[in-house]
């Protein structure tokens, strides 16, 4: 069957749902409601109270009129359901909605139900258009509202006329199951034919969510059998890569230069590198720690394995201040070991550009930190053993995948700083086994965080004063916004300004990311040699900065943050033995997200229960912050919501490709068929094809 075959459907709809993706009937049948009117539960317009409570209510349209006069003037829509009238408010966007009303149409209206005067009103309901029925009776007890648009409203495709198409496509179209018919009755699924007409025609809400969650489940075992497979190749190719030896490098830092202990997560997860190295196949791993948990540390064993075996080692990071600050670190480590330290990034000179890589190519730099600048095809190494990328989150899976061409398939170690929620590290980082390091180390003092408002800023400026003049530094950082950057930017110049006027006895400095590189290197170098003891700043302050001495951050208009953001320039400080304050400056108004965002920042330090909170008020797409994150573009499935049932189909994948590593298998071969396609289309984006 095709679309061209279902009734009542012109040239104009036919495009209407080509511009929504809708090109095969399947396609169509794939097009779920998103959400239902459950008439149990819509009330009679009578027997509303009108005092604000939230309400779903339908009825036929029979009067349309615009109202009042200038900055009053409004569209009021009315509805009827045969017991009562109610009145729909439009202040803004009425030309548009006076345009997709007629009179005689029946709706649903949802919104607060408010009483003015004889009538009950809701502004700006939310409004589903059911049908052109003229009597409620003759729908459904419960009505799919499917998805709208401007063009399928421009076609008058409806509701009910989508529901008429999909029951002439069930009548009509052989629905294949290809799930296995033991896990349907395990998970207690409806077969996928039946699942369709649960979703489309529900007799109930227990019965669509069944189904739902069915079409969930085979989407997330499709994602996580092609990624145990992608996981199993990774790890199988690159043999030959054996760090075997123990040798002079990790032996000497670890047992005569390391100062402090190591936490019980950086034990582990040098334990786990160890076996990675050892086994004969590519390490391909993932460490998760929160900001100062001693994730560098880690990496630095783990390059010292590939030195004592004769490998160089790469450290790729976003920035080039991030990785000055890598480079830096990791010189102060390993100069009394003579480890000859390489930084490449792009805005250096081309003699000593040059000069590095001749130094990369021949084999004499040892470990190479830089930025993107390291896998650009005229980056040769001599013998790359290991790729350590961190704040892995600011990078694509291709750059992943152009940094293991770099040698023979090198052991692969990734880090974030940004501690990533348990659902997104099982979709984004599924092709990678994961060590945590959640404790911190000895010493730290937990950082104490208030919000203060521009009231106490005096108070504020009087306890920066007593900080410094006991020795702390102090950062004051304000938000920049690529869309008002002139505006963000003039406010850190003027907070600069009149600090240093206030403090007249202090170093005052200033950085920003209009600084070329030279000078915010010159004014970070005076910051961590306390000759600057108050740094004003924009947010390339995030990361990249490592002053043990810091005690104070103040972060100015602090709801523009988000809390993610919040929680790295949090963990700019509290690096050394001295307690340390963050404090929240918000401005007078802030919104209710912005409100939550600081409150959470003051009750918690657990940069895992920050990630959890602000991946639920962004969303995954939004919390990653870049398309080329290598998050799945699930249809059916919400990664924050379906943790259970993802963690379900990983745990179903890893068991079926056990049992049975081609899906071949009689009860299989069905799953095989359609998964074929789906893993090719993820080893191309994986870059493993």
């Amino acid at each position: 069957m095709k679309l061209t075959d279902l009734d009542n459907l012109s040239t104009k709809r036919l495009e209407s749902l080509q511009s929504e993706g809708i090109h095969t009937v399947f396609d169509l049948l794939n097009f779920f409601p998103r959400r239902y009117l459950d008439r149990s539960n819509t009330q009679q317009i009578n027997h509303l109270k009108g005092a604000g409570e939230e309400v779903t209510v339908a009825g036929k349209i029979t009067d349309i009129s615009m109202n009042g006069y200038g900055k009053k003037k409004r569209l009021e829509v009315i509805i009827s359901d045969g017991h009562g009238s109610l009145k729909g408010v439009w202040f803004r966007g009425a030309g548009y909605f006076k345009r997709i009303f007629k009179e005689g149409e029946t709706v649903a209206f949802f919104g607060q139900a408010k009483r003015y005067g004889k009538m009950i009103s809701i502004a700006h309901p939310e409004v589903d258009k059911i049908s052109n029925e003229s009597d409620l009776e003759a729908f459904s007890r419960i009505v799919p509202i499917y998805p709208g648009s401007k063009a399928l409203s421009k076609s008058r495709i409806t509701s009910g006329l989508i529901q008429n198409w999909m029951r002439q496509i069930m009548n009509k179209v052989s629905i294949s199951e290809y799930l296995p018919v033991s896990l349907l009755t395990e998970q207690n699924f409806p077969e996928r034919s039946q699942a369709y007409r649960m979703i489309h025609f529900p007799d109930s809400h227990n019965e669509h969510k069944k189904a739902l969650n069915r079409f969930k489940f085979e989407e997330l075992l499709l994602f996580e059998l092609s990624m145990e497979k992608i996981n199993h190749t990774v790890k199988e190719r690159g043999k030959g890569h054996i760090f075997e030896n123990t040798g002079h490098y990790t032996k000497t830092y670890f047992n005569e230069l390391l100062p402090f202990e190591l936490t019980k997560g950086q034990r582990t997860s040098l334990s786990e590198i160890k076996t990675d190295v050892r086994s004969g196949k590519q390490m391909n791993r993932l460490i998760q720690g929160d900001v100062g948990a001693g994730k560098t540390i880690v990496a630095i064993g783990a390059m010292l394995m590939a030195l004592d075996n004769g490998f160089q080692a790469a450290f790729l990071a976003p920035t080039e201040i991030l990785a000055e600050q890598h480079y830096r670190t990791l010189s102060d480590h390993l100069q009394i070991m003579d480890i000859n330290v390489r930084l490449l990034i792009g805005s250096q000179k081309k003699a000593l550009r040059t000069d590095i890589l001749t130094d990369v190519e021949g084999g004499n730099a040892q470990i190479v930190v830089g930025t993107h600048a390291i896998i650009q095809d005229e980056v040769r190494f001599h013998n790359l053993g290991l790729a350590v990328i961190d704040e892995q989150h600011r990078f694509g899976v291709k750059q992943r995948a152009d940094l293991l061409n770099k040698g023979n398939h090198p052991h692969m170690l990734v880090m974030s700083a940004t501690p990533i929620p348990r659902s997104l590290a099982m979709t984004v980082y599924a092709d990678l086994d994961v060590s945590v390091i959640k404790d911190m180390p000895a010493g730290r003092k937990p950082i104490k965080t208030a919000i203060r408002s521009h009231k106490k800023r005096e108070d504020v400026m009087n306890f920066v004063r007593q900080e410094v003049q006991d020795g702390g530094q102090v950062y004051v950082v304000y938000p920049l916004v690529e869309e008002s950057e002139a505006l963000d930017l003039k406010d850190a110049t003027a907070g600069f300004e009149r600090l240093k006027v206030r403090f007249p006895e202090f170093g005052v400095g200033l950085l920003h990311g209009r600084m070329k590189t030279e000078e915010k290197e010159a004014v970070m170098k005076r910051f961590i040699n306390n000759e600057i003891q108050i740094l004003v700043s924009t947010t390339v302050i995030e990361v990249g900065v490592d002053v043990p001495n810091a005690s104070i951050m103040i972060i100015e208009h602090a709801e523009r943050f988000g809390l993610s953001q919040l929680h790295q320039l949090r963990g700019r400080i509290g690096r050394g033995k001295r307690q340390s304050y963050c404090i929240l400056m918000p401005d007078v108004k802030v919104s209710k997200s912005g409100a939550f965002r600081l409150k959470t920042m003051e009750e918690t330090n657990d940069g895992f229960r920050i990630a959890e909170a602000d991946l639920k008020l962004r969303g995954p797409g939004d919390f990653l912050g870049t398309k080329q994150s290598g998050l799945p573009d699930f249809k059916f499935a919400d990664i924050v919501e379906d943790q259970f049932l993802m963690t379900q189909a990983k745990e179903k994948a890893h068991q079926l490709l056990n049992e049975d590593p081609n899906l071949s298998g009689s009860e299989n071969t069905d799953l095989g068929r359609v998964f074929k396609p789906y893993f090719e289309e993820k080893v191309k984006f994986y870059g493993l094809g």
